[in-house]
């Protein structure tokens, strides 16, 4: 029997989803466990089917991507959210990303790239096409209403914040720093609270706006 990445699909396009299929069928390390017409139907499929990853349509009927996203990561933390859309409109990309999508890759991808991104969130690694990189970093470099966080990150919090957004899963956070990986998920968590952010995907972005990475570093798919 097939193993490896389970995939849900939630488009209200049925050509859309067959062709996924197709590809996918090709793929020895992936699968697709189930389909989804609207935002509803993704929700409550993901929590039957429990997938690895969810390619996420934003515009579909009874419940947007978005909405279906946020309720999605929410429930079940453990399941990625792949958007894979036409749109790279800026009230599509931010909502979805606060939301919690790990990746945003657009419709005219190539296959090699879906394929590629499908495996970077299922490692746990931000996927953004460079342009939607930008697009979400020259957002986030706005300054922050507020006061910044009186509780700053501590020196392993920012070691492993430079690795968050190298594209490094938590096991291989823990490698790199020798230390249990239920540690790294405790940094993670408590540099998104201290950053009020809602993903890796923000916090990797966070290190670009702060100079500790560079764009180059958030992994992003592959040119065909």
């Amino acid at each position: 029997m097939k193993k490896g990445i389970r995939l849900l699909i939630a488009d209200d396009h049925t050509i859309v989803r067959k062709g996924i299929k197709v590809l996918v069928a090709t793929e020895q390390d992936m699968q697709v466990i189930g389909e989804a017409e609207n935002g509803a139907e993704a929700v409550e499929k993901a929590g039957s089917l429990k997938p690895d990853v969810v390619l996420m349509d934003l515009v579909m009927p009874e419940m947007d991507g978005i909405e279906a996203t946020r309720r999605i990561t929410a429930d079940h933390p453990g399941i990625k959210i792949l958007v894979l859309t036409s749109f790279a409109a800026d009230d599509k990309v931010f909502p979805a990303v606060k939301a919690g999508a790990l990746g945003y890759l657009l419709k005219d991808s190539s296959p090699e790239q879906l394929l590629e991104a499908i495996r970077q969130v299922h490692r746990g690694e931000p996927s953004l096409e460079p342009s939607i990189a930008r697009k979400v970093l020259q957002e986030l470099s706005h300054p922050a209403k507020g006061a910044p966080t009186t509780d700053p990150l501590t020196e392993r919090e920012m070691d492993v914040l430079k690795l968050i957004a190298q594209g490094l899963s938590n096991k291989e956070i823990a490698s790199r720093l020798f230390v249990a990986e239920w540690t790294v998920r405790t940094h993670v968590s408590n540099i998104l609270g201290k950053l009020h952010l809602a993903s890796r995907t923000q916090a990797a972005l966070y290190a670009l706006r702060s100079g500790l990475a560079s764009l180059e570093d958030v992994p992003a798919p592959e040119e065909p």
